[in-house]
């Protein structure tokens, strides 16, 4: 007897909600109603004969058997979207977050397109976890601090090197000649990494004393800004500076120690064999190893 196959809606609608724990995160992403996801999922679990999920008030769980099926959906969903690409691809988008965009890719950018200009690059600007199917992501810049997704192909980079940075004025009016000096300097953060100055302590190995955050700003470009008008001294990663660093905007008193981070790629898996993949990697690992390099000058 001819057993019916479940149908491609139904299967999409399960791997979306196994994968989110949610419902209505899987309604959003498929763009239905939270009620077709629900029946297409209940009319799956009546034609397998079994629970695939464990409802509750906090969102969906896999059973054992829901997530046996749910991982072989999202590997042949990633196959699909992978033949796909192979015999039409698309645009390639990369992401970062707002920062790097501006600060250390947009500069360098020219660089990537005289080399490449065959290659269709889109952006997208964001510093945290993706779905690369969802998000239409190949290529991510992110931090070592950041879950990678599970099928990423995860290419470790180059160390995070942060210090204080500020205007020359303001360096001379502060008189700031050691990390001893910080104590009576007026301390800037971004909000995306309040505690700043006390990671840079700690992997300096050196403890100037309570250190006071006068002012936290809500971006870094914010933050960089004001340490250019003279405003304090900002903490932020050197790639973000560099360039000011150059042309004498900005200096760096103290220099710069590698952080706790590292700077990580994550490929998308469906689209790591594409030529313009492979050629946008092979660039962004050399780009970043050659500005982030170098030797540590001690606070």
């Amino acid at each position: 007897m001819h057993t019916p196959r479940p149908s491609l809606n139904a299967l999409r609608a399960f791997e979306a909600v196994a994968r989110l724990r949610s419902f209505s995160a899987a309604a959003d992403e498929l763009a239905v109603t939270h009620g077709a996801v629900s029946r297409h999922v209940r009319g799956l679990e009546d034609a397998m004969g079994f629970p695939l999920l464990t409802r509750g008030a906090q969102g969906a769980e896999p059973t054992a058997d829901g997530q046996r099926l749910a991982e072989g959906l999202a590997r042949g969903f990633a196959l699909i979207q992978s033949s796909v690409e192979q015999a039409k691809p698309g645009p390639l988008t990369l992401s970062c977050s707002d920062s790097i965009m501006m600060f250390w890719l947009l500069p360098r950018l020219s660089r990537f397109q005289a080399v490449n200009p065959d290659i269709e690059l889109r952006f997208n600007t964001g510093s945290g976890g993706i779905d690369f199917t969802r998000d239409n992501v190949g290529v991510a810049i992110r931090l070592s601090s950041i879950e990678a997704p599970r099928e990423a192909v995860r290419i470790d980079v180059a160390d995070e090197w942060v210090g204080p940075v500020c205007a020359a004025d303001h360096l001379r009016t502060a008189r700031i000649r050691t990390a001893d000096d910080l104590v009576r300097s007026r301390l800037m953060v971004s909000r995306t990494r309040p505690h700043a100055w006390d990671d840079w302590r700690r992997v300096c190995g050196r403890d100037p004393g309570a250190l006071h955050v006068a002012e936290v700003f809500e971006h870094f470009y914010l933050l960089i800004q004001a340490a250019k008008c003279g405003l304090g001294l900002a903490n932020v990663p050197r790639m973000l500076v560099r360039d000011d660093l150059s042309n004498g905007t900005l200096v760096a008193p103290l220099g710069f120690v590698p952080g706790g981070n590292r700077l990580v790629l994550w490929v998308a898996p469906h689209l790591a064999q594409r030529a313009d993949t492979a050629r946008l990697v092979d660039w962004l690992v050399e780009e970043l190893r050659a500005s982030e390099g170098g030797v540590a000058r001690s606070a």
